[in-house]
């Protein structure tokens, strides 16, 4: 899982953004989407967190198509977790 983060400053406060890419190396449509739907339900979670007027992107790598919801749930946390440090 790899997550990357813009934040823009500006003066009207827009609501944070999360966008999603999951390509063909991680499986077919099916598990495509699949993967998209829990990656999409884990962000719900996190979206009130996430600095306002922020653009968020979450890539899927090819082991998220064997990922229980709980394992992409902790990649994902610990992706925002690193984001936050810097």
């Amino acid at each position: 899982m790899v997550v990357h983060q813009l934040l823009r400053a500006g003066p009207e406060a827009e609501p944070a953004r999360i966008g999603f890419v999951v390509n063909k190396a991680v499986g077919n449509a099916v598990l495509r989407n699949r993967v998209h739907r829990r990656l999409r339900a884990v962000m719900a979670a996190h979206l009130p967190n996430l600095p306002t007027g922020s653009l968020t992107v979450v890539r899927a790598l090819p082991a998220s198509a064997s990922s229980s919801y709980d394992e992409l749930a902790d990649d994902v946390q610990g992706a925002l977790r690193r984001l936050d440090t810097r």
